[in-house]
């Protein structure tokens, strides 16, 4: 299956000088966005510097492994305890946000998983004793600490143990030194979470139906990696579906999954579902479309790095673009 890359003249909520600049999507992508493989509800892809590409179906309760190569996905790791977003760290173990949603029964927690082994570590499970939400994404810093998004989407708020409470959270990578970064004064879901480069900024989705409220938001770090400052709010979705996942190539672009093709309850259609392509400032440069719902994460991969893989609804989506993504691990060759 092929899909054009199209532009939009119309997103919800964007100044004119922003709808110009979104017509530049075409020096973002190199390439059509093409279907890689097909599951039930995919999430959280992770490259391997084998060439194998590992994401999640969470409502089959597993993590896949599509190997360099293949056109069938092979599972990995069964029953995943409901993982979401996956994560390569410096020394090449997958980190996973294991959380319960799509029929519950998940860790809750975070944990590091060896990818020839499957060995399985939990890296952290509770914040002063109460068991975490749903873990949703994530991102690691230079010195290997874990931040990552704690929000809870399911309707049935029982099991909830942090006093209502969906925030962010950062642990170094041996479980110390667990802090709250953020709580829900600000962002009152959050779910996608990226860093700079210079992990002076700290970048996090809002999506919350409800509220509503669904925003893309930079937050200043101090030296210690802790939220300090006045947020920024670098970009509003409006009434149509909000950002899910993201990740940064290394001109500090970031690209955000968001919006959708047809209407779901308490939003309208008025973000196309794709990848949108923000600059460091905020700046909406373009959407590259994705025609299947849900779109929900993305990655980069390939030898160069210049390969951007996406999840959505039930397919793994790629698309080549012309400048190579960020990443602790791999490195383009």
């Amino acid at each position: 299956m092929k899909y054009k890359i199209a532009l939009i003249l119309g997103l919800f909520a964007v100044a004119p000088m922003q709808i110009t600049q979104a017509q530049d999507v075409l020096n973002v992508v190199d390439s059509e966005v093409t279907s890689v493989n097909e599951l039930v509800f995919t999430e959280g892809p992770a490259y391997h510097r084998d060439g194998s590409v590992f994401y999640t179906d969470i409502q089959n309760n597993r993590i896949m492994r599509l190997a360099p190569g293949a056109e069938i996905a092979d599972t990995f790791l069964r029953p995943s305890g409901r993982a979401n977003g996956l994560m390569f760290d410096a020394k090449g173990f997958l980190v996973a946000c294991q959380g319960n949603e799509k029929g519950g029964l998940g860790g809750r927690r975070i944990v590091r998983i060896d990818p020839i082994s499957k060995e399985q570590t939990v890296i952290i499970d509770k914040f002063d004793g109460k068991r975490f939400n749903s873990p949703n994404d994530l991102c690691i810093d230079k010195a290997g600490r874990i931040y990552f998004t704690d929000p809870f989407y399911s309707p049935n708020r029982s099991v909830l143990e942090l006093d209502d409470i969906e925030g962010v959270y950062r642990v170094n990578s041996d479980g110390t030194g667990l802090v709250r970064v953020l709580d829900n004064k600000i962002v009152a879901r959050p779910n996608g979470i990226a860093i700079s480069q210079d992990e002076k900024t700290l970048y996090v989705v809002d999506n919350h139906p409800l509220v509503p409220q669904r925003k893309l938001w930079a937050f200043q770090l101090n030296e210690d990696g802790l939220v300090t400052g006045k947020p920024r709010e670098l970009h509003d979705f409006g009434k149509g579906r909000g950002g899910d996942g993201m990740c940064m190539d290394s001109a500090g672009n970031l690209f955000v999954t968001a919006g959708a093709n047809r209407k779901y309850p308490n939003q309208n259609l008025d973000n196309p579902a794709g990848v949108y392509v923000f600059s460091p400032d905020g700046k909406l440069m373009g959407i590259i479309r994705v025609p299947e719902d849900m779109v929900t994460n993305c990655c980069f991969g390939g030898s160069d790095m210049k390969t951007l893989y996406i999840t959505a609804g039930k397919t793994l989506w790629q698309v080549r673009t012309k400048v190579a993504g960020y990443a602790l691990w791999p490195k383009a060759e």
